[in-house]
This record gives structure tokens, sequence and C-alpha cells, in this order.
């Protein structure tokens, strides 16, 4: 009898220390454990911009080799969904070019910001079409179907090709806003993915449309705008004014493992690594800061 007990003791001591030895994380990256940094495993799915995309794919590749217990799922579908996803508790983290201010049907005061770099943005060409520099008011009457052809502003005898991103997109948003002056572009074709449009307009000729610096490569001309060229010296001061905070937004302040995370994307590892070699800005780097309102302050 006294050994039987004995060994319903043990059996009970090995259950009770199997049971408080589990931490569980849910598909928005909280656990049981109040600290960050433990070794259970934390899964975080990213959804949004994928002008941000690139940036955050390299940062959670490196952060992950770092953190093994973490499993990071970055994916694209714009700024629109990634906001609208993150609003309802489908994901972690949604990612967007664009304040969620900005975006109707958004509750933003549900959301929390974390601004993790800068991106700009220009229209490119196919490099056919001869032309490296346009007026402001040129680049509106083209995206508004005035100009048709690449010869009315100096370039090749070519029929123009507008090539827009989808509703739902940051980049759209930030190049109507501040390249087009708000203008309402024409009818076009609409892609949703940053690639899709790198290579229709690396292939197609007489393309326009526009990019983030981060998908721009040697395949295509991108476009000065009145003399200025798109670079992270006429960003940092505003000369050039298409370009955008990078958010990655959580709903609600985020917990400790997802937190973790995010400090790691303003780290001056992935800051002055590579943010600066995708193409992005560090925000550490801008000398104004922009409101949701557009107003412009020096930093």
């Amino acid at each position: 009898m006294k050994k039987i007990t004995g060994l319903l003791v043990l059996a009970g001591v090995l259950l009770a220390g199997c049971g408080g030895g589990n931490g569980s994380t849910d598909g928005s990256g909280s656990s049981s454990s109040a600290a960050g940094g433990s070794n259970e495993n934390v899964e975080i799915v990213a959804v949004g911009s994928t002008a941000l995309q690139p940036l955050v794919d390299a940062a959670k590749d490196s952060f992950s080799a770092e953190n093994p217990n973490y499993t990071i799922s970055v994916q694209g579908g714009g700024s629109g969904t990634g906001l609208s996803q993150v609003a309802a508790g489908a994901v972690t983290i949604g990612n967007s070019d664009v304040f969620a201010e900005e975006k109707d049907g958004i509750p933003a005061d549900e959301l929390v910001d974390h601004k993790v770099a800068v991106v700009g943005m220009a229209p490119v060409v196919n490099k056919e079409v001869g032309v490296t520099d346009i007026t402001k008011q040129q680049l509106i009457d083209i995206f508004t179907g005035k100009i048709k052809n690449w010869k009315e502003v100096g370039g090749a005898d070519q029929e123009i090709s507008v090539v827009n991103r989808a509703s739902g997109s940051g980049t759209r948003a930030t190049f109507e806003k501040w390249g087009l002056d708000g203008a309402e572009t024409i009818q076009s074709q609409e892609q949703d993915s940053s690639g899709t449009v790198r290579k229709i307009v690396a292939e197609t000729p007489g393309t326009i449309s526009y990019l983030a610096l981060s998908y721009i490569d040697d395949s295509m001309q991108e476009l000065s705008i009145d003399g200025v060229k798109p670079t992270p010296e006429t960003i940092q001061t505003n000369d050039w004014t298409i370009w955008s905070y990078e958010h990655m937004y959580t709903k609600g302040e985020p917990d400790a493992n997802v937190k973790k995370f995010l400090d790691y994307m303003v780290t001056d590892e992935i800051q002055n690594g590579v943010v600066k070699e995708l193409g992005y800005l560090p925000i550490t780097d801008m000398k104004v800061e922009r409101t949701v309102d557009g107003d412009i302050k020096d930093l």
C-alpha cells in the first residue's frame, strides 16, 4: 500500500511539472509569460505595405537567427489591408505607408503607431521613353491623361501607358497626395505588388508608374521633378516631397514579445545597416518632421 501511494505522489509531481512548463502564444504574439525574451514559441504575423515588406523581411531574418523561438511571417497586400486586418485583430502588425488616420473606416484611436523608417517614392519610366526630368505639372498632366505621348515632354514619339497601384495601396496614396497634389488619376491597369510594377515598367515600352526607392533599380529610369532628384539628401530636407513614414501598427500597446521585435526594428544595427542598404532612410536622419495633416517642422 505504501508503495502504491508513493507511486501516485511521484506521478502527481511529474504531471505538475509538465503543466507548469507550458507557455502559450496566440496569433497576436501574446503570451502567458509577462516577460519577453523567454524561450517559449512566439508567432508574429505582419501584413500590409509592399513598400515596407523588404525591410521587415530582412529584419525578421536576422532577428529570428538571434531568437530562434520566434516565427515571423511577413506578407504584402497593401497598407489598407494591413491597417484593416490589425484593427480587426486578425494579424499582429499592420504595415503601412500612411497614417491610420488617413484611411477611411480605420479606428485609428485603437491602434498604436511604431515608425520604423522613411521611404521615398518616385515616378519611374521604361528606359526607352527618353525622359529623365519633367515638371510637376507635366507629371500631373500625364497621370490625369492630358499628356498622352512622350514627345510632348521631350521624349520619344511613343504613347504613354500609365500603371497605377491598387486603391488600397499606401504607395499610391502617398504619390497622389504629394506627387500629384491630390489630382485624380485616369483609369488604367492597377497592380497590387511593387515587384510586379517594377517588372512591367522595365519590360513594357512607354510605361510610367511609381515605386518606393527601395524597389528602383537600373532596369528602369526614375524621373526628377523640376530638376530635383529623389535622393536621401533631398528627402531629409523635404526638397523632394514624395515620401512617407513607414509605420508598423499594433492594436493597442504590444505585449513584451512583440515589443522586442519592434524595438529591434529601430536599433542601430537595423537603422544604420539594413535600412540604408535597402534604400530607406533612418528615422534619425530626417531633418524635418511631417504630421498627419502635412505640416512640416524642422528638427
